[in-house]
């Protein structure tokens, strides 16, 4: 009797050897052959999964999406006691990427985002990806800084508009990953300027994206 195939756990498998040559050579680096022999599947295997490598990558950007954004949710649920401020801290850290053992996810999504500038389809899945993200950023910051709105421009008194909050701190988050990839900012710097960021949004709490060990 033919052995069943779980299709989608095939899939998964196969974005994870996306993932893998992604992190040691680019996207560039990615071949179907390239992927089936590192996923240990046959070509044939690959291809009833993937029609083109398009497709392929498309899938296997949104695999890894759902991988950060699975880490934020749950940084948020573990600890529901938690102030709306530090839980803003702990998901601006997940999804900065900047601890050693996001190091090589940190490289593949770089990658994505190179190449989402000349890709249609995986910029389509980024954008989901980022205005999901900012939902949950934004009600964050509306809770954290007690703002009442979502449009509307700072203040003197300190109001902030917090989607445009939200925005920043993805933006931000996304330029720390890069800087300590290159090399110009080591983690521990990358974490100051976001602590010190974070703190301007409401004043005088240290270490607020402090959340465990680089």
């Amino acid at each position: 009797m033919p052995k069943q195939v779980d299709h989608e756990s095939r899939r998964r498998q196969i974005a994870e050897a996306v993932c893998r040559l992604a992190d040691e050579s680019g996207l560039e680096g990615v071949t179907l052959r390239d992927v089936a022999a590192r996923a240990e599947v046959s070509m044939g295997a690959v291809q009833r999964c993937f029609r083109t490598k398009e497709e392929m990558l498309v899938f296997a950007l949104g695999y890894i999406g759902e991988r950060v954004s699975a880490r934020v949710t749950a940084r948020l649920v573990a600890s529901p006691a938690q102030s709306a401020r530090t839980a803003l801290g702990h998901a601006t850290t997940e999804i900065s990427l900047l601890r050693e053992e996001h190091r090589a996810e940190a490289r593949v999504w770089l990658a994505f985002l190179a190449q989402a500038a000349v890709s249609p389809s995986l910029a389509e899945i980024l954008r989901s990806n980022y205005a999901s993200l900012e939902t949950v950023f934004t009600r964050l910051v509306t809770e954290a800084t007690g703002s009442g709105g979502s449009t509307g421009a700072t203040d003197g008194a300190g109001s902030r508009d917090p989607e445009r909050e939200a925005r920043t701190l993805l933006a931000l988050a996304d330029g720390l990953t890069a800087h300590v990839l290159m090399g110009h900012l080591s983690p521990e710097t990358a974490m100051d300027v976001l602590d010190a960021h974070l703190n301007r949004l409401w004043g005088g709490v240290d270490g607020l994206s402090r959340g465990g060990a680089m």
